[in-house]
């Protein structure tokens, strides 16, 4: 994907916040650095997080800055990774634990599904576990069905489970500051695909509260709910029917806790709902988000909601099938008309 722009309309940023661009993987990087420094309780552990500097990079110099101690590589061990923050936690740390893809997250079942988002409410509240996973996700770097999964509605389903995922590199900065600075566990997704989009940043330090949508494009005649990859092809499809018919676009950001009062919002205005997300569409979020605003705002809606979703195969490896399974710009707009 080349490289994409962003604007920060509607976005708070702080007055007189000097901007600047940077790449997605920057923007997580600086995130990184910055709860580094702030905090000592904060370490990172992850395959290749060290002198290697990350799948991606975006862990790249700070095991120089920081030592081994704050910056650990870990053997290739998932259910390790995973399993060790626990402890670490419950022990007063704060670690962010890296899975080099958020697929993985299956090899670590146990911790992720029976342990980390149970112990909470299981002990009554009396411990807490503040401690961070993140997990690029997504399809569209042709890495196969066992590499290519958007994983948001998996861990979603977890109670107890903080659910975010970055889209521009302005909210993923900012919501991973939060994340790691939460006293819940939660699951970062940052998209693989995305890892090269640049946007603006400001220069001085921000977060983002978590458990709150984006109004990223206003519009008055339809209401797209995307997020990651689906924000883009969102944006694609409105750029397309403009002049036509007025897309507003909303980023849930986080998917637990859901913001729906911001969708609810917008739906109220426009009257109708395109919910789009990468996530297959059998029991998906494009269902439960539409059945949501549907049940709390049955009389605002002029017509039935419409979802877009990827298709009930495996993500395939062949990049003309992938391209087939994941929804398209085109897919976007034919939702957007079949809502009038």
């Amino acid at each position: 994907m080349s490289p994409t722009r962003i604007s920060t309309c509607g976005r708070s940023t702080g007055r007189g916040s000097e901007m600047r661009e940077l790449n997605l993987v920057e923007a997580i990087r600086e995130a990184f650095d910055e709860e580094l420094e702030r905090d000592d309780d904060v370490y990172i552990a992850g395959e290749d997080v060290g002198e290697f500097g990350g799948n991606f990079g975006e862990t790249q110099g700070l095991v120089d800055k920081y030592g081994t101690e704050r910056v650990r590589d870990t053997p290739l061990s998932e259910i390790g990774i995973a399993g060790h923050t626990i402890g670490a936690a419950l022990a007063g740390l704060r670690p962010v634990a890296e899975l080099q893809f958020s697929d993985f997250a299956a090899t670590a079942g146990e911790e992720m599904i029976n342990q980390i988002p149970k112990m909470p409410y299981i002990t009554g509240g009396q411990v807490k576990l503040p401690l961070t996973i993140v997990a690029p996700a997504g399809a569209g770097i042709r890495a196969g069905a066992q590499h290519s999964q958007s994983v948001h509605a998996w861990m979603g389903h977890q109670p107890g489970f903080v659910v975010v995922t970055g889209t521009t590199p302005y909210d993923t900065k900012g919501l991973l500051k939060s994340a790691i600075r939460d006293d819940n566990p939660v699951f970062f997704l940052p998209h693989k695909k995305l890892m090269g989009v640049r946007g603006e940043v400001p220069e001085e330090e921000y977060t983002l509260p978590i458990g709150e949508a984006s109004v990223e494009r206003e519009g008055s005649d339809v209401t797209v709910v995307a997020t990651q990859l689906m924000y883009y092809r969102a944006v694609e499809a409105a750029d397309q029917l403009e002049g036509d018919i007025d897309v507003e676009i909303v980023n849930p950001r986080t998917y637990a806790p859901l913001d729906l009062d911001t969708i609810a919002e917008s739906v109220q205005k426009t009257g109708r709902i395109v919910v789009v997300d990468e996530t297959p569409l059998r029991y998906g979020t494009q269902g439960y988000i539409a059945n949501e605003v549907t049940s709390n705002n049955f009389f605002s809606l002029d017509a039935p909601p419409k979802t877009v979703g990827v298709k009930d195969v495996p993500i395939p490896f062949s990049p003309a099938l992938e391209d087939e399974v994941i929804p398209s710009a085109d897919e976007v707009v034919d939702a957007i008309r079949a809502a009038f």
